[in-house]
């Protein structure tokens, strides 16, 4: 049975299990170019959530076992793909450990190690980009070069690649920092942090702190507005709505309905963002409070650009809302949706755009109310029942 298989079948079990006693169930267990072991091994890291990822990256620093870096290198190109490159792997005992390319148009040559104890030469991660270069897969001048070291203390290596002829092409980050930087990604909404984690993994000069500091001060703006999906109410005839939001989660709990729901494995892309390779669908995922839920229960969402663009570019994409609780839930189909919202409320400031998102329970119907003259939409029909 293929690993992939396993994992469907036994997914509790098989998650409470180390990564050696994982590895034997992957084909032939021997991890080579282009065999069962490898495709099936890649096939299961597509599917299991990061926070496995960051285990079974531990376990193959924590106690070698057969294969054990090989393991890591394609747990390392998994979180590559997570972070939002477009990965290439690489070879398993020869050329490059991986091809990143950046949606900017840069592009990073991978080397994992264990360790950075014997890393005394620098020159076969240089020789791989030059002849990515001479085969024109690659540019120049915006290919750089990344190591992947399994030590935090990489003192001494850092030294070497400043001290060498590489030192604006080359950069070294420990697997642990690279498990923050994807679990920072999806634990935030906002482009422009995406932009910056991108932007932090290539070569710069860190005299001028000014990059840093936009990383900073995007990602606590980030934080600060905690999950901005729940709006407070407004006059329901208003043409114009004040921002003010209070912070709602359950996230979680939510995308856990829809994924049985839909039998799909989304893997989580974002704070609100939920993907499935295999049949291409997106879901994003919002919550609301309950508003005044003696008297007249509604829910008020707010509905970002980025997440209507990233709906759009899946065959199949959907919008989750999270009416007060997990046990109601809103399932609606993406290209009706955001035809709707387009004559809902808008607000737009400095830090971001987003339409407001009304949903009043009426009874046991739950209506969309829009802006004065769009009418209203029933949308009951898409509550997920038991």
């Amino acid at each position: 049975m293929p690993l992939l298989d396993f994992w469907k079948a036994s997914k509790e079990e098989l998650s409470e299990k180390e990564l050696k006693q994982i590895m034997p169930l992957a084909g032939g267990g021997k991890l080579l170019d282009g065999s069962d072991a490898s495709l099936e091994f890649r096939d299961f890291l597509d599917y299991i959530p990061s926070e496995l990822l960051v285990k079974y990256a531990n376990d193959c620093l924590s106690e070698r076992f057969n294969d054990s870096g090989l393991a890591l290198q394609d747990i390392i190109n998994q979180i590559g793909i997570r972070i939002g490159m477009d990965v290439n792997y690489g070879k398993y005992r020869s050329k490059h450990d991986g091809l990143w390319r950046l949606p900017n148009g840069n592009a990073i040559v991978v080397e994992v190690k264990t360790s950075d104890t014997y890393l005394t030469d620098l020159t076969p991660i240089v020789k791989y980009r030059k002849e990515l270069i001479s085969k024109g897969e690659v540019l120049l001048e915006s290919t750089y070069m990344l190591w992947v070291v399994g030590e935090e203390n990489t003192g001494g290596f850092e030294a070497q690649i400043r001290g060498s002829k590489y030192a604006w092409d080359m950069r070294v980050i420990s697997v642990s920092s690279l498990c923050r930087l994807m679990l920072l990604k999806e634990d935030v909404d906002d482009p422009n942090v995406v932009n910056q984690i991108h932007e932090i993994l290539i070569p710069r000069e860190f005299t001028k702190l000014d990059n840093i500091v936009d990383l900073l001060f995007t990602t606590a703006k980030e934080v600060q507005y905690g999950d901005i999906e729940d709006a407070e109410e407004v006059e329901e005839n208003a043409d114009v709505v004040e921002k003010k939001f209070t912070p709602v989660a359950f996230h979680s709990s939510v995308i856990e309905v829809i994924r049985k729901r839909l039998t799909e494995n989304l893997i989580k892309k974002s704070k609100s963002t939920y993907y499935s390779k295999v049949e291409d669908v997106g879901v994003v995922c919002i919550v609301s409070k309950t508003h005044k839920p003696d008297t007249n229960p509604n829910y008020w969402f707010a509905f970002h650009p980025h997440q209507e663009e990233f709906l759009m570019s899946v065959s199949k994409g959907y919008i989750a809302l999270g009416c007060g609780s997990p046990e109601q839930i809103l399932l609606l189909p993406s290209k009706e949706f955001v035809a709707w919202i387009k004559e809902s409320w808008m607000t737009e400031s400095k830090e971001r755009i987003y339409w407001h998102v009304v949903i009043y329970k009426e009874g046991e119907s739950f209506i969309m109310h829009r802006k004065k003259g769009s009418g209203s939409i029933d949308v009951s029909e898409y509550l997920i029942k038991d």
